[in-house]
């Protein structure tokens, strides 16, 4: 999930160079009731700290870089770089090279202040750049030049098994984040940064201010606990409504966006890798017109589970039942995703382990006693969130009538073995 925040920049002259047609107030201008915005002055930055639609009479933008010597440096950009060269002045002794390439419009400008920085060049996977072989070079004005890869592989970290509860009555912080959502994160250490799973919160509903996007993950999942939310991803037909109950996975890139939710949304969003690029959808609106409901996404496919239409099972540990969601063959079995409930009141559990990488239980409802090997007893009632480690031996007791966990794993499959003691 991406929200794109309210955030409203110091629109400041600096390093970045802004073309402007003639500017005029729009039809808000400053008139007898109305103080015109206010602008201040320094002998190097101007500042306007007020939205004045001022984006209405851009035309164009340029990055200003320092120059010592531009009989040194245009070679270097345009010859070295491939860059070409738009404008230079004066003719007689030039002191100003406008180049442009690979989307950026660059000034070279003898005695600008500004730092010479560092411009990243991209390119595709496993290329030879045409006129080099170092990643790293610097230029005579001594901008950094980098060289990357301009669609990184997704980078799958190996995990760092850890026992871990997340306790919501021990107060961990809710940050604010965009949009005025509130974040919990429920695996502090991200397991050596292979998991993200997060409590996120809005408080106050309507209308989402997100845009068309996508992530670069290899597993993604969002249910919604309590409230509903508005969505609509591509190939999958209009808008629908997630219910509490309900959840969906975001298959790899599928282009999707938030259009609304209602008051005190909580959703439980899982994220793999923890670290994963965003990446906005200019272009493409949705809903699209195709329905593609088996589309594969990089081996995945949608997958919209639906509370109401659940049937509950026998689950892995006796006295419990569970609710399947599909997402086990939705994701050809990178994950699965359960939730089970206590058939009755259990004492005690059997002492039991599992074979899985990562398997993170988030209570939605009721308590549990959760007991594991060479670990102090957790009493755990809903909003906690805890991670079992492969072979760690664990217990469940006082389990209450109505406990219902959320249980993810990855992989899906996996085996549970019990033991006869600790």
């Amino acid at each position: 999930m991406y929200i794109q925040s309210g955030f409203k920049p110091n629109l400041a002259i600096w390093s970045l160079r802004v073309c402007a047609r003639h500017f005029t107030y729009p039809a808000h201008a400053p008139g007898p009731d109305r103080e015109p915005p206010t602008v201040v002055r320094s002998s190097t930055i101007t500042t306007i700290t007020e939205d004045n639609h001022l984006a209405d009479s851009i035309v164009s933008a340029e990055i200003r870089l320092p120059s010592a010597d531009l009989k040194q440096d245009l070679p270097f950009f345009t010859g070295k770089l491939g860059f070409r060269l738009d404008q230079i002045f004066p003719a007689d002794d030039p002191s100003v090279a406008v180049i442009s390439g690979y989307g950026l419009r660059l000034r070279l400008e003898r005695g600008a202040t500004e730092a010479p920085g560092t411009l990243r060049l991209l390119q595709p996977r496993a290329a030879g750049f045409a006129h080099h072989t170092d990643t790293v070079l610097q230029a005579p004005n001594g901008t950094i030049i980098e060289f990357a890869e301009a669609d990184p592989p997704l980078c799958q970290p190996e995990t760092r098994h850890a026992f871990v509860v997340r306790r919501l009555v021990d107060e961990a912080p809710w940050v604010i984040g965009r949009a005025g959502m509130h974040y919990r994160d429920l695996i502090p250490d991200r397991l050596g940064g292979k998991i993200i799973a997060s409590h996120i919160r809005i408080p106050d509903g309507g209308p989402v201010p997100d845009m068309v996007h996508y992530h670069t993950v290899g597993f993604q999942l969002i249910y919604c606990y309590h409230g509903w939310v508005r969505l609509v991803y591509e190939d999958q037909g209009p808008p629908f409504i997630l219910s509490a109950g309900d959840c969906v996975i975001q298959p790899p890139e599928i282009r999707h966006r938030v259009l609304e939710s209602s008051d005190n949304l909580e959703v439980i969003e899982i994220g793999v890798p923890a670290e994963h690029i965003t990446t906005i959808d200019h272009d493409m609106e949705l809903p699209t017109t195709e329905l593609k409901p088996e589309r594969n996404f990089s081996g995945q496919r949608f997958c919209h589970h639906q509370q109401a239409n659940a049937r509950w099972q026998p689950a892995r540990l006796p006295g419990f039942s569970r609710r399947r969601t599909g997402i086990l063959d939705a994701t050809s079995g990178v994950a699965d995703v359960q939730v089970i409930k206590s058939d009755s009141s259990i004492i005690a559990t059997e002492i039991n382990s599992h074979s899985c990488d990562i398997l993170f239980s988030f209570v939605m409802d009721g308590s549990v006693s959760l007991k594991a090997d060479q670990q102090p007893e957790q009493q755990l009632t809903a909003g906690d969130a805890f991670v079992i480690p492969p072979g760690t031996k664990t217990q469940f007791s006082e389990v209450s009538p109505n406990l219902e966990i959320l249980e993810v794993s990855l992989p899906g499959a996996f085996t549970t073995n019990t033991h006869s003691q600790w």
